[in-house]
């Protein structure tokens, strides 16, 4: 199973194909999208004073790349003698992460994405899918990387210098944010309300869209309201791209200019952002570059 960025649905389907893998006899998903390739176990160099959860590093095809153990950073225990590695690039980060086994590949719809029940241990998680044998977990893999790597929520809360005049300016500015996930929500809704910014949050994009919608209700243009629409690729219900796209399509709301914020941004996920209309797209955690382009739009 190599290269899978050839496996690509149409854009704004509000479907994802994930990958199915399996750690300590649990079952588990990663979006293709974030998949490089699947390999079989490399040797490992081990790296000094390097996190627990990395268990050290191997070279494919002339990149380094660090290896997570996947069942340490999960607190379980494998159940394999034989693994396979997970190639990734996440926040333009080439990632692997070691897994018991890897099975099949799914298509589904992310209205078929359950929220995750709020108990212990299940901020790993972004949601639950139910196949007809068992449960996949789709882990929050930015979540990992940031215990791994704390500079990523350093950087969600890195804002540009700005002048008393700027700050006062941005307030009269107001967002719309779609992001799933709760710490990510919080420390982007905050440092945006640092900066000068007004927001509206909301946790995926279907609830962004009610939104709009019950806006659009309201006397004169969508713009009266809001000036700009921050969303995630990834949410339950509705992703990011088929929210992008029934932005577009909707009359009056097809001028409301839209930013994609996400870890997924990659080549091919480019394209599909810049086809939907898309005033921007960029990686997290870059913030800094997100306002940039936010006081460029709005500040006129």
């Amino acid at each position: 199973m190599q290269d899978n960025r050839g496996i690509l649905l149409e854009t704004g389907t509000n479907e994802f194909e994930i990958i199915e893998f399996s750690v300590g006899g649990v079952y588990y998903g990663i979006n293709v999208a974030k998949v490089r390739e699947v390999i079989n176990l490399l040797p490992i160099t081990p790296l000094v004073n390097a996190h627990p959860y990395i268990e050290g590093m191997f070279t494919l095809r002339g990149n380094v790349i660090p290896m997570v153990n996947l069942a340490k950073a999960l607190s379980t225990t494998s159940n394999s003698d034989s693994h396979k590695i997970i190639v990734c690039e996440i926040n333009a980060v080439h990632i692997a992460f070691k897994v018991d086994d890897v099975y099949r590949i799914h298509r589904i719809s992310w209205k078929q994405m359950e929220p995750v029940p709020h108990l212990s241990g299940s901020d790993r998680a972004v949601g639950i899918v139910k196949m007809e044998q068992h449960l996949i977990i789709l882990l929050d893999f930015e979540k990992i990387l940031a215990e791994i790597n704390p500079e990523l929520n350093e950087k969600m809360t890195a804002i540009p210098e700005s002048t008393p005049d700027l700050i006062k300016e941005r307030q009269y500015k107001t967002l719309l944010i779609a992001e799933d996930s709760h710490m990510l929500r919080e420390l982007l809704v905050q440092t945006l309300h640092t900066s000068g910014y007004r927001t509206i949050s909301t946790e995926n994009g279907e609830e962004a869209w009610n939104k709009l919608e019950s806006l659009l209700a309201n006397e004169g243009p969508i713009e009266k309201y809001i000036q700009m629409v921050i969303t995630d690729i990834e949410m339950p219900r509705m992703d990011g791209h088929h929210l992008t796209k029934r932005i577009k399509e909707e009359p009056n709301l097809k001028e409301l200019p839209v930013v994609i914020f996400s870890s997924l941004i990659n080549e091919e996920m480019r394209r599909k952002g810049e086809a939907l209309g898309a005033h921007a797209q960029i990686t997290k955690p870059e913030i800094e570059q997100l306002i940039g382009i936010l006081d460029r739009k709005l500040l006129v």
